[in-house]
């Protein structure tokens, strides 16, 4: 747990060796003989995850794709070993947000020295530049989320600015990779915030903290060190361009691919094209002239639900968005829990899905395996972990309550 959160940006597939060992672990309690009760949130959890990666599995069967397709909808499904690791062995929070602050004071570390001291354009890891940045800001919100459990643990001089540092590399790293999809998305992540945390803070602290937002906002987008300043201007002049009738930019692009793979999915519904089909189909449509060349030089949509509707129809887009809404509703119930662990955790797991679906708007994040390992295993870390705590809140409850139990 502690490697999935600290190492995954900053090793060559590091985020494989967090997800291996529990994967590893998982199939080891297996074969331990302790019992392990699923509740009905629990099925649906799993079973979300589990229908996700049998729907691509189909994709696979139906159109005849080929093994090497099958790579990483498994992964969705190996990934439910992790939560039956986490519940018969529950792990020490405090080696999961430790892990998640090291990945952010890593990362963002990292993504410094490559701007300042290599003079890369786009800081980057060893992902493609959009996932690292992506995955980068995922870890800063997520260290957020555990603010509210660093506060009532007896170091908390200790947690509280160590996770807040981390939050700040994470979002950093973000900044200066240019990676502009996870920052569309900053709005949602407040909101989840502050339905979390909101009520702790008097209405002068509130208007102060979105005074000092906005400030460091101001402040980042006005230093050219960072970059940010030219990624905006460059998506506003690229919107311009299309609105002029120039396809050939990052968002024209993803507009012309948007409209490509919309028109495919209305010409196969039920179950799509298959991954298999996709890019021939997309040519042919640039034969007929209903869909601009440009497309022919991508695999995906650059959209996560235009891409599953077309690939693989409504099936696909119900089993995506189940993946996103089942576990968003299921957290959410916890962020208003009186227990801080319970409402970090639910936090956290908030966070996971929403993050996601910001990412999808503008890039095919299960088209890489960085993408699938990191929500499918961070998933049922949190909601393991969630589980647990809450079989501890019904412990004390039970003990210092027995009217209750």
């Amino acid at each position: 747990v502690f490697l999935l959160g600290a190492i995954s940006l900053v090793v060559d597939s590091g985020y494989s060796i967090g997800c291996a060992l529990l994967l590893l672990g998982g199939l080891y309690s297996l074969f331990v003989r302790k019992k392990l009760v699923l509740t009905r949130e629990d099925w649906l959890v799993i079973g979300v995850l589990l229908a996700f990666g049998l729907v691509n599995i189909l994709d696979v069967a139906l159109h005849q794709a080929g093994s090497r397709y099958l790579d990483k909808p498994v992964r969705f499904i190996l990934a439910a070993f992790a939560f039956v690791l986490v519940r018969k062995y529950p792990p020490r929070l405090s080696w999961l947000w430790a892990g998640l602050a090291v990945g952010g004071i890593l990362t963002g570390g990292w993504s410094f020295y490559q701007k300042l001291f290599l003079n890369i354009d786009r800081a980057g890891g060893f992902t493609f530049v959009i996932q690292y940045g992506n995955i980068s800001m995922l870890t800063g919100f997520l260290c957020l989320a555990g603010l509210a459990w660093a506060h009532v643990q007896p170091q908390r001089k200790i947690w509280v600015p160590f996770l807040l540092i981390g939050a700040a590399g994470g979002m950093m790293s973000s900044l200066l990779s240019g990676s502009r999809g996870g920052w569309v998305g900053l709005p949602l992540v407040f909101l989840v915030l502050y339905r979390a945390y909101g009520d702790f803070f008097s209405t002068r602290w509130k208007v102060l903290g979105l005074g000092l937002l906005m400030a460091a906002a101001a402040l980042v987008y006005s230093a050219p060190q960072l970059g940010v300043q030219g990624r905006v201007l460059l998506a506003i002049n690229d919107i311009k361009m299309y609105s002029q009738g120039e396809s050939v930019s990052s968002l024209g692009a993803r507009f012309e691919m948007w409209k490509g793979a919309s028109q495919l999915f209305l010409q196969k519904p039920v179950f799509g094209w298959g991954s298999i089909n996709y890019e021939p189909a997309m040519q042919e449509l640039v034969k007929q002239g209903k869909a601009h060349p440009i497309v022919s030089d991508f695999g995906h949509a650059h959209n996560e639900f235009i891409d599953n509707a077309a690939k693989r129809g409504m099936i696909g887009l119900l089993s995506l968005l189940a993946l996103y809404l089942v576990p968003l509703r299921l957290f959410s119930a916890g962020l208003r829990s009186p227990d801080m662990t319970l409402r970090s955790l639910a936090t956290a797991g908030t966070l996971l899905p929403v993050a996601y679906i910001d990412f999808g708007l503008s890039q095919v994040f299960f088209a890489h395996n960085s993408g699938v390992m990191i929500y499918a295993f961070w998933l049922m870390v949190l909601w393991g972990c969630y589980r647990n705590a809450q079989d501890g809140r019904s412990n004390r409850l039970a003990t210092t309550h027995p009217g209750v139990a």
